[in-house]
């Protein structure tokens, strides 16, 4: 690695977040991968899905090869000033409106239980009429 430690901002860092200027943050230490974009196994999506953030966990959870962590060298550039680094965020699920299984609105469902009993008793008596013997 370069003998001189240069620290870079965090918000320096996110905005070389391109196919031609990608920099990428691992293990406290930053890296212009703009020259291994095409050669990256995994394709310049992956690369450029880590940059803006601290890709430490999606570099790590690949699971790299030693000869993956040989080749960073010649691409590291400096380290990152942990104080700029914003806070992880954690997910907050939305809300979620109370689940309505067949997804019929309720005022129809309200309508129906009023409606079928009726229509029932209408049928009952509609029977019973015609099938009466005189």
């Amino acid at each position: 690695m370069a003998s001189e430690k240069k620290v870079l901002a965090f918000e320096e860092v996110s905005k070389h977040n391109k196919t031609k200027d990608c920099w990428l943050i691992i293990s406290g230490k930053v890296f212009d991968v703009t020259p291994f974009m095409d050669d990256h196994p995994g394709g310049d999506e992956v690369l450029l899905s880590s940059t803006g953030k601290d890709a430490t966990n999606d570099f790590e959870d690949v699971g790299h090869s030693d000869t993956a962590r040989d080749m960073m060298e010649k691409y590291y550039i400096g380290e990152i000033d942990s104080s700029t680094v914003p806070a992880t965020r954690t997910y907050v699920a939305p809300v979620q409106p109370t689940y309505n299984q067949d997804k019929t609105p309720e005022f129809i469902i309200k309508i129906l239980q009023f409606l079928v009993p009726i229509l029932i008793l209408g049928l009952a008596l509609v029977v019973r009429q015609y099938t009466k013997k005189e």
